[in-house]
């Protein structure tokens, strides 16, 4: 994973603001001027990291926010923002969003058990039945319409949104 990152936020010497593949192969823009192909290995030349790259960073810094104040990020904070600033479909945003929560949650529970605010068994209690949850949900989900899949995750946020209201 490290060496996916190393790769995605390497630049060449170049100045030119060009999009380069880290194959060598030369890309072949998009009508809306980004490459198709591989996500994860199309860098800008010249110095920067890509805008792509810049918008993974901020919407990474935004669910690491959301993780450490309220415990939430993948769903609330990251899925949107892959369909809306990235264009990712719903399942491939999904997808990237539980890969992605792999390092945040580890990283955020290490940090919330040092300030002794981890419940490690009710951790395994709610953590070990999840994955039959997941396993569930991710079978509904390949046979659900996308369409109902984003109205699904739309009225689960505004459930969310009125609890805490009324709270």
């Amino acid at each position: 994973m490290a060496s996916a990152v190393a790769e995605l936020l390497h630049v060449s010497g170049s100045d030119a603001p060009t999009w380069t593949h880290t194959s060598g192969i030369a890309p072949t823009p998009a009508p809306t001027g980004r490459p198709t192909g591989d996500r994860g290995r199309w860098r800008m030349a010249g110095g920067m990291p890509s805008e792509r790259a810049l918008k993974l960073m901020a919407i990474g810094t935004a669910a690491g926010l959301f993780s450490g104040l309220f415990g939430v990020g993948g769903g609330t904070v990251i899925v949107p923002l892959l369909v809306f600033w990235l264009g990712y479909g719903e399942r491939e945003a999904t997808g990237t969003s539980l890969a992605a929560i792999v390092f945040i949650a580890g990283f955020a529970a290490a940090v919330q058990g040092a300030y002794g605010n981890v419940h490690v068994l009710d951790a395994l209690l709610v953590g070990i039945p999840a994955v039959g949850g997941v396993l569930l949900g991710t079978w509904l989900q390949q046979r659900m319409h996308v369409r109902a899949i984003s109205l699904l995750f739309a009225a689960v946020l505004v459930a969310s949104a009125v609890e805490l209201l009324l709270e």
